[in-house]
């Protein structure tokens, strides 16, 4: 082939060029590792989607994601991004797309359900695809020199500075008000001393950051940085929201709860977003996480592959 259709997405918002841009290639047949790194790494955005035909013909299909400088397992707005992209089509490879879809990636199954208004797609729920996992604490004093902060920005009331996961793992730590978050800036020594003493699984080591309050504890505003991957700041982070949500959840007193929570985050860089997540616990143990949002299109066109 010569050339190859892509559409791109604003994920997590109804209004174009806020949220997080995504590319889909939504027909990736042909193309060799290599060329989905370079691909992504062109497009510059934090993530960009090949969607394959599945390996089990009773899923929708294989995805697989890059970031500029590696493919990850897992990843919120791009599935949110492909299924809105994909649940457009009357098809997908050869199948109807249907109001349920099932993506086959490295992290495992991903199970999606389509929101429709007035016939059309406008928004698109998925399902973590791993359970909670809670990691080793991070010193305080490394949070703190990754986001050039003092080390007294960053709160330990509810947890200290943790890594978590629910497909991705990525750290977590929260900062004293909105003041400190809008004052952090990526420090890349910080980052890269970070991540020589302790990686994240599946991608480079990666920072979520945020600040609530007590009146209104599950709206979280919130930042991530992750420059290692060549993503100084992203607008909008599905799996490290939904990470934090169930850890969050699997922390408070309750045993059994159904908490919707709210993340909003791309603020500081004009692209705000506002990720859904529903978070199930039951006996103490957190057992479901949903991220949710809207999307809205914004570009189409062909990559050239060859003159």
């Amino acid at each position: 082939m010569d050339t190859l259709s892509y559409v791109t997405v604003d994920v997590f918002t109804s209004t174009r060029f806020e949220g997080n841009p995504l590319a889909v290639i939504a027909d990736a047949r042909g193309l060799s590792d290599a060329a989905m790194q370079r691909i992504a790494t062109e497009f510059n955005y934090s993530e960009v989607t090949f969607v394959l035909p599945p390996e089990n013909p009773e899923n929708s299909a294989r995805v697989r994601i890059f970031t500029p400088t590696m493919e990850v397992p897992f990843a919120g707005h791009p599935n949110v991004g492909t299924a809105y992209v994909l649940g457009q089509q009357a098809e997908i490879f050869g199948k109807p797309a249907g109001e349920k879809l099932r993506f086959e990636e490295k992290a495992g199954i991903v199970e999606v359900s389509l929101k429709r208004t007035g016939g059309r797609v406008a928004a698109a729920a998925i399902r973590a695809p791993q359970p909670l996992t809670v990691g080793d604490t991070i010193a305080d004093e490394t949070i703190a020199r990754c986001i050039s902060l003092e080390p007294g920005a960053v709160v330990t009331t509810t947890h200290a500075p943790i890594f978590t996961s629910v497909g991705l793992n990525f750290a977590v730590a929260e900062v004293s008000g909105l003041e400190a978050l809008a004052a952090a800036r990526p420090n890349l020594a910080g980052f890269q001393a970070a991540a020589g003493r302790q990686t994240t699984s599946g991608h480079d080591f990666s920072l979520f950051v945020y600040a609530r309050t007590s009146e209104n504890p599950w709206h979280i505003r919130a930042r991530m940085f992750a420059p290692l991957d060549n993503v100084p700041e992203d607008p909008a982070t599905g799996s490290a929201s939904a990470a934090l949500g169930a850890y969050l959840v699997s922390l408070a007193p309750d045993a059994d709860m159904n908490v919707r929570t709210t993340v909003e985050q791309g603020v500081e860089m004009g692209r705000r977003s506002f990720i859904a997540l529903d978070v199930v616990k039951s006996g103490g143990t957190v057992t479901d996480v949903v991220i949710s949002g809207s999307c809205v299109d914004v570009m189409r066109g062909e990559i050239i592959l060859q003159d």
